[in-house]
């Protein structure tokens, strides 16, 4: 019994959720393989191959694997199922895109946002905004499952030596073509890894005060940028900022929430940041039921205060 992480990566460096994903991947099974499915990713293969607890890393290295489209990607995971009894990828947009393809091509279930093995076919997976716990046992042949990263620490990076083995494109049906992408060009650490976030609210009042007060902050903390919904649709940033349960989940080592009430959809995607400060003026706000530290104060005042004590 085995298991086959699929490998998060741009085609030039392994992503970090990949280690997560690992991670999970070592409590299903025994053996880990990963596969690394792209187009020049010798690279992204190398690194992968310096995992620990790793036992072989699967190249398969093609042109039309260059964007990871969920059609031809999912043809190479297919081409490899039958040898293992769990595939797991991290439960990002690549992720989700293309695993419930693997899984009705299976013919199973497919088990997702996984935050805990309990077992080889037990796992815990968040419900009703990650309120509860949901325990779901599988007795499909092929489990196929979409790890929700923040629930797993992730492995080393270094350590390992896994053996590398180039396997052959599996042409798929071509249904599907890359058109174009749409990408936010920044400096700032990536949301989802970021060690630190610095993400604000509604109660900015406009995306000029967001850029006044929460990016020199979290240029002083060396910090990613995030953003409640609420900032979100009323235009402030970009929608690629959003914090939540319907936009990406984070955990990072400090996460300081300005001008944030902490609706329920928020609190699912940053409660389980190591420590968490909240700036609020309204004592009753409920993100100060989750905050490590709270400040009661007008944002407009305090965070030029902190952001010049820290500078």
């Amino acid at each position: 019994m085995a298991a086959l992480v699929i490998a998060e990566h741009d085609n030039h460096s392994l992503k970090a959720s990949t280690l997560n994903t690992v991670a999970a991947a070592l409590q299903c099974a025994p053996e880990v393989d990963i596969l690394v499915a792209g187009s020049a990713v010798d690279t992204v293969a190398q690194a992968a191959a310096g995992i620990p607890g790793v036992r072989n890393i699967i190249v398969v290295d093609d042109l039309h694997l260059v964007d990871q489209l969920a059609e031809p990607l999912a043809a190479q995971i297919l081409s490899l199922a039958n040898g293992y009894s769990h595939l797991l990828a991290p439960a990002t947009a690549n992720g989700k895109n293309v695993m419930p393809r693997v899984a009705a091509k299976l013919d199973v279930a497919q088990l997702s946002d996984v935050i805990k093995v309990d077992s080889v076919d037990t796992f815990g997976r968040p419900i009703y905004a990650g309120n509860a716990i949901a325990t779901v046992q599988s007795s499909d042949p092929i489990k196929v499952i979409t790890v929700r990263t923040t629930g797993f620490d992730p492995v080393a990076a270094t350590g390992g030596s896994a053996a590398i083995e180039e396997h052959a494109f599996v042409a798929d049906l071509g249904k599907s073509t890359f058109v174009g992408r749409e990408l936010t060009q920044t400096n700032r650490p990536e949301l989802t890894s970021a060690k630190i976030i610095v993400s604000g609210g509604r109660g900015l009042g406009s995306g000029e005060k967001y850029a006044e007060l929460i990016m020199p902050l979290a240029d002083t903390l060396h910090a990613a940028l995030g953003a409640s919904r609420a900032a979100v649709d009323a235009g402030y940033v970009p929608n690629d900022y959003q914090v939540g349960q319907t936009g990406k989940i984070v955990a990072p080592e400090l996460y300081v929430a300005v001008g944030i009430s902490g609706a329920i959809q928020h609190l699912a995607g940053m409660k389980d940041s190591k420590v968490i400060v909240a700036i609020n003026k309204d004592p009753e706000a409920p993100i100060f039921g989750v905050a490590d530290y709270g400040l009661v104060a007008d944002l407009f005042t305090a965070v030029p205060e902190l952001t010049k004590a820290l500078s």
